[in-house]
């Protein structure tokens, strides 16, 4: 049995076309025209659940004959990746034994392998003098509980004056000091939304954003993210069609592929969220890692954009170690959040909270550094990559600490497990989708040092040469190494 979603967007015959590009190659076009939209599905550029056109539009968007059309469909059909409904049309979906997630947990520390699973930076030469500050200033902060549900005041003093020196005017009572990005996300869908919500989600996206929504009974919403970045025209579309609970979504340097929106796209989506009175989620994560070009615009708007709540954290800029997040968001619903977090705990470490505090006292500091070894690193992976497997094609992102790679074949699943064999423990791409696509792509991050990426590299390109990809059915496609 396929895999069944329910219809929650439709596109028409010129948006087909759109997506679809030159599609036509040497072969009988019918069976061009389902390749075409067999990689479409594969790759969440149509998602699950989406109606497509009828045969006739189809054909005349094309110009080709609707008995193309018809064959097409009738191919894709046998093979499980279209079905038709009574009521519902023709509607995409998967075949039977694709529809899994992979896990995106994460492993025990081994020294034996090189850990891939997390796109995550080690702490900057900075954070030990940064812990001795913040032991000097605890004992003006043992008069009191330490419990601070908030956060610590000056910490969320020095966050709100970060997004206001980056044109957000921004007061200390819209912050909420969470332990870590994902339990701000978590605390946002346990608030938002609940048993039976939509909740649209970037497809691909972080893994956790998709278990955080269905902890709560939420069923995510995919919206393709291509390698220009969010179909900000089907968010809005999808938005209007499943009126969501709230939207989820990574702005800068989008984890995994590593895309930003455009300002304005960023315009787009803030006059979507007003007129469709829907909370959109940006999650600011890694806006400090801008490794070409300007940082950036901000995510959030002026004071009429209430609706738009950002999510930030020292994970990625200075160490995950730190367990220190935000929310930055209208003061009603931070009050509302801290309540609800009161069910799990009770506030966040003070020590850690201090020691973010003078991080980010010294921001500038702290972050070109990084910006500097994260760019050598980058360079590294892509160099290593481009000569040990050429074949897999590997977008370089402008920002970020992850690439979105494009292995040729649909055998991510298979090569994460054969490269644990050869000391690389990697997510494959399923972990980063809602419904069992991307079997096609691999994150690869390169935020770990250049020895550890090289290594990493070479297990890569022997568990590669394990796996074989021609004898699984999608055989490896020749492409440029870089793009």
């Amino acid at each position: 049995m396929s895999v069944v979603s329910p219809v929650d967007r439709r596109v028409n015959g010129p948006r087909l076309q759109s997506l679809l590009g030159a599609w036509e190659h040497r072969g009988p076009a019918y069976q061009a025209l389902a390749d075409g939209v067999r990689g479409l599905v594969r790759t969440g550029a149509l998602p699950l659940g989406t109606r497509l056109p009828g045969e006739r539009e189809v054909a005349e968007a094309l110009g080709v004959s609707r008995t193309t059309v018809t064959a097409a469909y009738d191919l894709l059909r046998d093979e499980g990746f279209l079905v038709s409904r009574r009521g519902s049309g023709t509607v995409t979906t998967l075949p039977p034994g694709t529809g899994d997630r992979a896990p995106a947990t994460l492993g025990t520390v081994d020294d034996a392998l090189v850990d891939l699973s997390a796109a995550a930076p080690t702490a900057p030469p900075q954070l030990a003098e940064a812990c001795a500050a913040a032991l000097d200033q605890l004992p003006r902060h043992l008069d009191h509980t330490g419990y601070l549900p908030l956060g610590l005041p000056a910490l969320r003093q020095a966050i709100a004056d970060r997004y206001t020196a980056r044109g957000v005017p921004t007061h200390p009572d819209q912050v909420l000091v969470t332990t870590g990005a994902q339990q701000a996300i978590h605390l946002l869908m346990a608030t938002l939304a609940g048993p039976g919500d939509r909740v649209v989600v970037e497809h691909p996206t972080y893994p956790h954003a998709i278990d955080a929504a269905r902890g709560v009974g939420a069923r995510p919403v995919p919206v393709p993210v291509t390698e220009d970045g969010l179909d900000v025209e089907l968010l809005a579309s999808t938005v209007r069609q499943t009126s969501p609970r709230l939207a989820y979504l990574v702005p800068d340097h989008h984890n995994p592929t590593g895309t930003s929106l455009d300002p304005e796209g960023r315009a787009r989506v803030r006059d979507l969220a007003r007129r469709t009175r829907t909370v959109v989620v940006g999650d600011e994560t890694l806006t400090d890692l801008a490794l070409d070009g300007p940082a950036p615009a901000p995510f959030a708007g002026g004071p009429g954009d209430d609706l738009v709540v950002c999510v930030g954290s020292a994970s990625k800029s200075f160490w995950g170690g730190l367990r220190v997040g935000w929310v930055r968001a209208h003061p009603d619903l931070v009050g509302r959040l801290a309540q609800r977090r009161a069910h799990v705990d009770i506030g966040s470490s003070v020590l850690d909270q201090l020691v973010t505090t003078t991080l980010l006292d010294r921001a500038e500091e702290v972050l070109a550094a990084r910006v500097v070894a994260v760019r050598e690193q980058r360079a590294t992976l892509l160099a290593a990559l481009g000569e040990r497997l050429p074949q897999w094609r590997v977008p370089v992102p402008a920002g970020g600490l992850s690439t979105w790679v494009d292995l040729g074949a649909p055998v991510s699943t298979a090569l994460s497990a054969v490269a644990h064999a050869h000391g690389v423990r990697i997510v494959p791409g399923t972990a980063f989708g809602v419904d069992g696509t991307f079997e096609d792509r691999l994150r690869v991050p390169f935020s770990q040092p250049p020895a550890q990426l090289r290594r990493a590299v070479d297990g890569l390109a022997a568990a590669w040469a394990v796996l074989d990809p021609a004898a699984t059915g999608g055989a490896a496609r020749t492409a440029p190494a870089l793009v």
